[in-house]
């Protein structure tokens, strides 16, 4: 009589088809955020040019709030996979314990903080604008704050689920609450009459219920749930590196602005065209990223080093062929995209210096962000905190500076971010050849 086959891991159904199992859903979430933005910003068009523009200024600061958030979620969901790995889906939930102790703890002190924080930081940001707008920003902060402790919940459980490979649930505690946020948005600023309050309170009303669903899935799990000081100091160094990685990449985005607007109205214009369509296939390739933080994580967990190896090119081969194919989609757009967001004929030549690059780097970006999520899933966030510095200081700040300095222009700038994804590139292929990332255990 023939046995039954015993369970396979679960890394190792990792098809493309798993792959893309993982990362579809998590592209919804991480779009869901960006598109609510976008509902807010139509809903408050219409009461004119301050509320838009005390939204601009106060949305700025919870953009850093959520950047945090992300970061939580990338270090928990590489802690939770290792022990998911392993067989130890209790285990895997209490890091995600741990990591929710340290969210509120961390959403908490923002919220008081910005209660005195908002006047200072929206008149800084609002420089020499309106009084009126910075005081409409630093109303708005005060209440949308009050939903950090939420946002940052919902962050870290992203990061846990995305852990254990539970795909499901995010995508459900992530839309429900935003779509609740994006019919409030508009019934609270309108009907209501609260104005600019209004869209504030529809934010920290979504944020807190999207918590408040994460903190309840935990609660389901049964484990327990004291806090343990010394897995939260873990998890800080994690956040540290990440966090540090972070503030590389937004030196460099800064410094590529402030560069380009030295090059006149049109030149930062068209850069600011090409950045965000940046962001947006960045934001698209990061899905991938995650689903390789998953499956990677669960790999090395379980002891199979190989099946990591084999995941991480997987994975690079799988993100190449998404930059091609962005690549392909950009360059057949070049003569119309940029006039969907401007009918300046000078931005538009100015966008045709920087589209060449945009275009070329795209499949190289692929490769890039895959192996960031497979690196984070391992654990080596060290190795990718010092790569992006190294990057960033090395590379691409003296490129854009020289830039300036030649008067290269726009093309220069771009030219610049390429060889930095290059920089990059190089050095995440020659750490994956070595096979040092690939430690092997529950824990790391």
């Amino acid at each position: 009589m023939s046995q039954l086959a015993a369970p396979r891991p679960p890394h190792a159904v990792a098809s493309v088809r798993r792959i893309a199992g993982l990362a579809l859903p998590a592209l919804v979430v991480l779009a869901a955020e960006p598109l609510y933005v976008l509902v807010d910003t139509a809903v408050l068009g219409h009461l004119g040019r301050v509320p838009l523009a005390a939204l601009a200024v106060g949305g700025t600061v919870m953009t850093l709030v959520v950047w945090i958030g992300t970061v939580t979620a990338y270090g928990t969901t590489g802690r939770a996979a290792r022990r998911f790995g392993a067989g130890e889906r209790s285990a895997a939930v209490a890091e995600g314990v741990q990591a929710s102790w340290l969210a509120l703890g961390a959403g908490l002190l923002l919220a008081v903080t910005m209660q005195f924080a908002a006047g200072p930081l929206a008149r800084a940001l609002a420089g020499g604008g309106s009084g009126e707008v910075a005081a409409g920003a630093a109303l708005w902060l005060r209440v949308a704050a009050l939903g950090a402790p939420g946002l940052l919940l919902a962050a870290a459980g992203n990061g846990w689920l995305r852990g254990v490979q539970d795909i499901r649930r995010p995508l459900y505690f992530v839309l429900g609450p935003n779509l609740l946020s994006a019919v409030l948005c508009p019934l609270l600023v309108y009907p209501a009459g609260l104005g600019l309050v209004g869209s504030a309170v529809a934010n920290a009303v979504a944020q807190t219920f999207s918590g408040l669903l994460f903190a309840g899935a935990l609660i389901a799990e049964r484990v327990p749930l004291r806090p343990r000081p010394e897995v939260i100091a873990r998890q800080l160094v994690l956040s540290r590196d990440l966090l540090l990685r972070g503030l590389a990449f937004q030196a460099s985005f800064l410094s590529a602005t402030a560069v380009a607007a030295r090059f006149g109205v049109a030149a930062v214009g068209a850069h600011q065209i090409a950045l965000q369509l940046w962001f947006f296939t960045a934001l698209m390739l990061d899905a991938l990223a995650i689903a390789a933080q998953s499956l990677v994580g669960a790999a090395l967990g379980a002891g199979d080093a190989e099946g990591a190896r084999s995941l991480a090119r997987r994975v690079a081969v799988i993100g190449g062929a998404c930059g091609v194919a962005f690549a392909v989609l950009i360059g057949v757009g070049a003569g119309t995209v940029p006039s969907w967001f401007s009918g300046d004929p000078q931005v538009h030549d100015q966008a045709m210096a920087a589209w060449p690059w945009f275009a070329a780097m795209q499949p190289l970006a692929g490769v890039v962000f895959a192996l960031d999520g497979v690196l984070i899933g391992a654990g080596d966030v060290r190795y990718l905190r010092d790569l992006t510095i190294v990057a960033a200081l090395g590379a691409f700040l003296p490129a854009i500076w020289i830039t300036y300095a030649l008067d290269l222009g726009l093309g220069g700038i771009w030219a610049g971010l390429t060889l930095f994804v290059v920089v990059r590139l190089v050095a995440l292929l020659l750490r994956l050849h070595t096979g040092r990332w690939a430690v092997v255990g529950a824990t790391r």
